[in-house]
């Protein structure tokens, strides 16, 4: 079966109504009903330094880091309409929720939205990249199961040398199975705006899988979506290899909503529900199948195999043209892991392969000046096809003197190579060959090329045990990211070869983490520096020639204030700053020493959780971001605002239990997003206060 069809058949299979998949939940679940044990108490957030124990983590495991990681228990509890209620619980780390579920990331950064950005942040599930290291995709969260996960976790800094190219500010690593609660569920949920949810968990001795189902109108016009999510993990014995496996399928369809326009119009009740765009939309499927191989001598493979495809309307462009893109790849990963002595080093490879097409195509005339209707013209604006492989080799080492002091190292050589096919017409033309008015058409189609990049990442760190519950650590890295195809072959008129390098950062941190008995404190320190910079001219072309410097300061605090309530606070102070001058498209121009534009200097959360009785737990939160530029010329700003919400669960048996939480308690105004183009303030509203309760019962 091919790509398209197999997907095609997922997605049909994924929109059938949440009734029949009640039934069917309901059917699974009585036969293989098992009793439910008792949850037990787990820390909802840690700050770790030391990670080590799950097998599934040693192809990339590292001792030194500031790694947050947040379990299942609290993810449950969260019940998370979308991932940034997930990670504004992490410092450091701002996913920016859009129109549905799409979103942009700032990961010890400005939040980034150009076409390659999301190239700057490595997402994995199981420890493996969610998709090829040329081809990531800027809404790449809601291709994870983030909701039912047993373990997201945030690592914040450079690790392309642990992980290779993207990882060049952090990684996300959303782990669907990882020692979660082995208990069979099915809960129903709902909410406003036609909101309903339903959730199935399932357990047996080899088999685990996870299921979600989501619908919802959305409180603007046209903004309604339903998405499911499917996990399925399992086990197996081949000789004297041991053997995990993980298949995740995900579907959206998504009606999109556009920016409101005006100051401050997220304050408008006439305008804030409006949708200036009822017409675009976004679909999006994606399946995947990894592995891991373990012959019980420290010897480890990974293979994997992914598949994805997504078509939209660039609404947001003079025209509306559509955008239908797919990849399909596979590769793997090789670790051995030996010990001399104190010395303990890691050797591995990974091999990976892409196919990647993409074509963009316009149904009608574009409307507008004449300027612009005769440079956006009808018909196809590219249509090309890249295949692509990633070869690297990665070696680390640990080694201890006593039992205080812990030197690390690690280094990657890694080489992408593109092979770009242009199916459309060379140039800058019409679909008929003619030129476009004005000096030609926006949209350039490069000749067929191959590109290739190497690049080479380090990463050093010391540990200092002070005590038996504090500890010190200091960390240098080098991380770098490739150029993605859309950077390189979407060019527009008056470039025909986008001459890019790969971006790199540099990157010193400082440390520490304490533990009392009922504090633990954890703080890090970074200073960061850019190079290469991928960014649009004012010539509309794609150079690589920007810089930009940042620092800040993440805090995290966990106070068990007694048996009953604990306190949790993160929050994350830091400055990022443009490293370079120049005009921009528009006459906007950047300046160095400038505020990096969508970059709160201030993001912080705090929340008070406590124990109802025995059977129970509700929290509250609030959850700050600062104010912030919204170009690079530092001329127009948001004011940031403040969001108090409240969640809870109560077991009412050992079957049976029921939940609720009510975002935006006191029915707060803000923009999700803030944004200034085209001389215009811009925003995507927040909804006001929304209740959502469900019940679950276990089998």
């Amino acid at each position: 079966m091919s790509t398209r069809s197999s997907l095609t058949v997922f997605a049909l299979a994924g929109r059938v109504h949440i009734q029949a998949t009640l039934i069917a939940c309901s059917f699974l679940c009585h036969y293989l009903a098992v009793e439910a044990d008792d949850s037990s108490d787990n820390d909802a957030l840690k700050e770790e330094v030391i990670v080590k124990g799950d097998p599934r983590d040693i192809p990339t495991r590292s001792n030194l880091g500031t790694l947050t990681t947040v379990d299942g228990r609290d993810l449950e509890l969260a019940r998370p309409l979308h991932p940034h209620e997930v990670f504004v619980r992490i410092p450091g780390i701002w996913v920016v929720k859009n129109s549905g579920q799409e979103h942009l990331t700032g990961l010890r950064s400005a939040v980034l939205a150009g076409s390659g950005a999301c190239g700057s942040y490595l997402l994995l599930e199981d420890n493996i990249p969610v998709r090829p290291i040329g081809f990531c995709n800027v809404n790449g969260l809601f291709e994870l199961n983030v909701e039912q996960a047993d373990r997201v976790a945030v690592l914040r800094g450079p690790a392309s040398a642990i992980y290779g190219g993207n990882a060049m500010r952090g990684v996300i690593n959303v782990r669907p199975f990882a020692g979660g609660e082995e208990i069979n569920t099915l809960s129903l949920e709902t909410g406003p705006h036609d909101y309903s949810q339903v959730r199935l968990t399932w357990y047996n001795n080899k088999v685990q899988a996870k299921f979600h189902s989501t619908d919802t109108n959305g409180f603007r016009d046209d903004t309604g979506y339903a998405q499911q999510k499917l996990n399925v993990g399992w086990t197996s014995n081949f000789g004297s290899w041991d053997a995990s496996h993980t298949l995740s399928m995900t579907s959206l369809r998504q009606e999109t909503g556009g920016y409101v326009l005006g100051y401050q119009s997220y304050n408008n009740q006439n305008v804030r529900k409006t949708n200036p765009n009822p017409e675009a939309y976004r679909n999006a499927d994606s399946l995947r199948l990894s592995s891991q191989f373990d012959n019980g001598s420290n010897l480890y493979i990974y293979p994997y195999a992914r598949m994805s495809r997504m078509n939209f309307l660039q609404h947001f462009l003079p025209g509306q043209p559509r955008e239908d893109n797919e990849q399909i790849s596979a590769g793997a990963i090789l670790l051995r892991e030996t010990q001399l002595s104190a010395l303990s080093m890691k050797l591995g490879a990974q091999l990976e392969w892409f196919r990647a097409a993409l074509v963009q195509r316009q149904q009608r005339p574009t409307v507008g000046s004449p300027f612009l209707q005769a440079t956006r013209p009808a018909g196809t604006h590219y249509d090309f096809v890249v295949t692509g492989g990633t070869y690297a080799l990665f070696q680390s080492a640990t080694k201890n003197w006593g039992a205080r002091h812990e030197v690390e190292e690690s280094v990657r050589l890694e080489r992408s190579q593109y092979q770009y096919d242009n199916r459309h017409l060379d140039g800058n033309t019409r679909d008929d060959g003619s030129m476009c008015g004005f000096g030609g058409c926006l949209y350039t189609r490069p000749s067929d090329r191959s590109d290739s990049f190497t690049s080479i990442a380090a990463r050093i760190g010391y540990k200092f045990l002070v005590t038996d519950n504090a500890r010190f650590w200091v960390i240098s890295s080098i991380g770098y990211r490739p150029p993605q195809i859309t950077e390189l072959y979407r060019l527009q008129s008056g470039q025909t070869v986008a001459d890019l390098n790969s971006e790199h950062t540099r990157s010193f941190e400082i440390g520490w983490k304490s533990s009392w008995r009922t504090l633990d404190v954890a703080f890090a320190i970074y200073f960061d520096s850019s190079s290469n910079l991928i960014f649009r001219d004012a010539n509309g072309m794609n150079v690589s020639d920007g810089a930009t410097v940042s620092s800040g300061v993440e805090i995290e605090i966990n106070w068990h204030v007694n048996k009953v309530h604990e306190i949790t606070i993160a929050s994350t102070f830091s400055n990022h700053e443009y490293d370079f001058t120049r005009n921009l498209a528009r006459g906007e121009v950047i300046f160095s020493g400038h505020q990096m534009d969508t970059a709160p200097r201030v993001l912080a959360h705090a929340r008070w959780t406590a124990k109802i009785g025995s059977v129970g737990r509700g929290e509250v939160e609030i959850n700050r971001i600062g104010s912030y530029y919204l170009n690079a010329a530092n001329t127009a700003r948001y004011g940031g605002h403040n969001v108090v919400n409240f969640r809870m669960d109560f077991q009412l048996s050992k079957q049976w239990s029921v939940f609720g939480r009510i975002l935006n308690v006191f029915d707060t105004y803000y923009a999700d997003r803030a944004d200034f183009a085209f001389g215009r303030y811009r925003y995507f509203p927040a909804d006001l206060r929304q209740v959502f309760v469900g019940i679950k019962r276990r089998f």
